[in-house]
Parts: C-alpha cells; structure tokens; sequence
C-alpha cells in the first residue's frame, strides 16, 4: 500500500521495452523501487485448454507459437512424448538433424535477445548487426521448412524430410564468429553498457533456486547446471556448459554470448555427423493413429529462456486429457519481484531485458 512519500507506477502493459504485454506494478520512493508486483494474463492464448479438444497431430502445428522465436524446442517436446510413450526410436541422423536446427533456432533467439537488450539501453546499431546475422538463419529455415518463424518441421518418428543446403549452415558457423567478436568489441567493455548492467539485478543461487529458475539466468549466476548434458538427442556431442559467477545483469548478457560459441560448436559437430551417416531413414508414426497409452507423461529440454517441459495426462484416447507447459520466462517474470527492489527506475527495462521474457511464453 502507498504512503503519502511513495508512488505507484504502471509500467506497462503498453511500453516499447516490456517484450510483451506485461503489467509491472511498481511502488516507488522518489525513483528507487520499493516494491515489484508483474501482472500477466493479457494475451489470453490458452494454448494448454486447447489441446484438450484436438488430436496430437492437430495440436503439433499449433505448439511453435509458444515461444515464437525458438519454435523447434516445444515441437520437439510434443514429438518427443509421443515417441517415448509409443516406443519409438529415432535413426541417428534424424537426432542429429533435430539437434542441428535446435541450435540453429538458439542462436536466432540469442541474436534476437542480444539486438533487442541493446536497444532497450538505448543503443540502436547492435540491434540492426544482430538482425543481420538472424536473418541468414531466418532464410535457412525458410528455404528448409517454408516458414521464418512457425517451422512445423518435426513429426512424430521424424523430420518433414531430409536436410538440405548443408553448404548455407557451413556458411552461417564460419561468419558467426567474427560476427560475435564484433558484438563484444562494441558492447561488452562499453563504459555506458557497463554502467547499466554491472551490479544491477544481482541474482543470488539461493533465490534463483527459491524461485525454479533455470538456463542461461541459472548458469550466470554461477550454478552448473545445463539439461543438455543429459538429454539422449545430445549423448554424443562435444561441449561446455556456460557457467559464470557475476550473478549480474551483465554477466547475464556475458554468458549469452559464450553459448552462441558452443551452440556453433554442436552444429558443427552435427554436420560432420551428417556427412559420416548419409544414409537417411525414418520411424515415422501414422498421425492419424497416434493414441497414447493410459497414464501421466513428462518430458523436458533446455531451451532457450531456460528449462522447457510438458505434461501429459492421457485417457488413452488421440487427445490429451490434459496437457501443460513449463516455460523459462514463467519464473522469469516473477524473479523481477525480487531482481527490482533496492534498484532504480531507470535500471528496471536493463534488468528485465538482461533476463530474456517473452510474453508468449509465459500466457499460455
């Protein structure tokens, strides 16, 4: 509740730095943060009611939208529920392909992050260099699967068909590199970047483990923990975890950043994979007969914004009895209850941007 030497901000829904539309009540004393209260629910998506009154395959198409800027990590968890559940091995070069476009897809969602912080900080040229880059991944996808966004490339048992153009991803992972090196001559050792994000939205372990939040956000805040490390698409892969200790808004950024690194690391790995396992072949599953045993479900993968999961309870029918999603930014947003209090007006689009929200992701 207010006193009469405090203020009560609306900072959002409608602002052009709150990546979605996201409410964050705020109780201020002249500009310092008092109190942080996010209110959601403004999108009214229901993706989670939804699949209730569709088949598997109906609602396969549907699930790129919850997280629009890295689509292929809840196609794949659908698909991959469906397969474990009916006993379905995939051949070594569909994991492959499917581990190949998943970093593909990170490295977009990280450019995309990485423009859209900077701008929010006021610098609008790292914004267009990002871009730039995202776009040679955009193209790929599209000339791939027909779509820059919403790709509906995996399937139940496989892939829509074999990957092609191999020499455009060998073109994207040997630009990238001197691309990054530009970024962090540009930003990471800028005074003005610096004074924005060092020390602010300091994220302890022990609330980030209070408060279920996982990936990059987790990793930065010095805790080892990447869910790639032990999923079986990732078994033969060579790579590092990104793990920091700054805790801080900038460190956050830092370790974006490294991962783009070793998420070029995978995909080249991949390609290699492919060319030694030309040979391509399918366990694809009948769409039209997918009926999933009666019983609970639960699958997971790191994704982008942090640990992704599903849960499925079936009847035994072709539809989901019920079926829900765990998102990385859901538990972001309500970290900035906690990230906000003690800093300053002007620092809360830094800190809010430094931890990577979507909206879409979080009203679901």
């Amino acid at each position: 509740m207010t006193t009469a030497t405090t203020l009560k901000l609306n900072l959002g829904p409608q602002h052009p730095s709150t990546h979605g539309v996201l409410r964050l009540i705020l109780e201020l004393d002249g500009e310092k943060i008092l109190s942080c209260e996010p209110d959601i629910g403004y999108l009214h998506r229901g993706m989670e009611k939804m699949a209730e009154g569709l088949t598997y395959i109906q609602y396969l198409p549907t699930v790129d939208r919850i997280d629009y800027l890295a689509g292929c990590f809840y196609s794949e968890l659908l698909c991959r529920s469906v397969e474990k559940a009916m006993n379905v091995e995939l051949s070594e070069r569909v994991k492959t392909i499917r581990v190949i476009l998943l970093e593909l897809n990170r490295i977009a969602s990280h450019l995309l992050w990485i423009g859209a912080f900077l701008m929010d900080l006021g610098a609008i040229s790292p914004f267009f260099y990002a871009m730039r880059e995202r776009e040679m991944i955009l193209r790929y996808f599209e000339k791939l699967t027909g779509q820059r966004m919403m790709y509906n490339y995996f399937v139940f048992g496989g892939v829509r068909s074999d990957i092609d153009y191999l020499e455009e991803i060998e073109e994207i992972i040997k630009i990238l590199p001197s691309k990054i090196k530009d970024y962090e001559k540009i930003i990471t050792d800028n005074p003005i970047f610096l004074r924005r994000t060092k020390g602010k939205g300091v994220l302890e372990q022990e609330v980030a483990f209070n408060n279920s939040i996982t990936g990059v956000n987790l990793r930065a805040s010095g805790i080892n923990y990447d869910l790639r490390c032990s999923d079986y698409l990732y078994r033969d892969f060579d790579f590092s975890p990104v793990v920091l200790e700054g805790k801080d808004s900038w460190t956050r950024y830092k370790a974006r950043i490294l991962e783009l690194k070793e998420s070029l690391k995978i995909i080249g790995q991949g390609l290699e994979k492919l060319k030694s396992n030309e040979k391509f072949e399918q366990n694809l599953i009948n769409p039209l007969t997918v009926k999933l045993p009666e019983g609970e479900y639960y699958n997971e993968i790191e994704a982008p914004r942090g640990l992704a999961s599903i849960y499925i309870k079936s009847t035994g029918g072709d539809k989901p009895y019920r079926l829900k999603w765990r998102t990385g930014s859901y538990y972001s947003v309500n970290m900035l209850r906690h990230l906000l209090v003690g800093e300053y007006l002007n620092d809360a689009i830094a800190i809010a941007g430094s931890l990577d929200i979507i909206l879409p992701e979080v009203d679901k």
